[in-house]
């Protein structure tokens, strides 16, 4: 299934707003694979990234 993730994130003093659409089982597989991506790409913790929506996408 496909979710659409939409939050911010912060890259030194700007939150940054993003929309990630991600393969996962669940919501919360979406979430961590999320984290995951984030993190590797933009080398964020996951403590300055704030999840706002998760929802299905068809």
């Amino acid at each position: 299934m496909l979710y659409e993730v939409k939050g911010f994130f912060r890259i030194g003093k700007e939150w940054m707003k993003f929309t990630k659409v991600v393969s996962a089982h669940n919501e919360k597989f979406a979430v961590e694979k999320t984290y995951s991506i984030l993190g590797s790409n933009h080398k964020v913790k996951r403590n300055l990234i704030k999840i706002e929506e998760v929802k299905k996408r068809d």
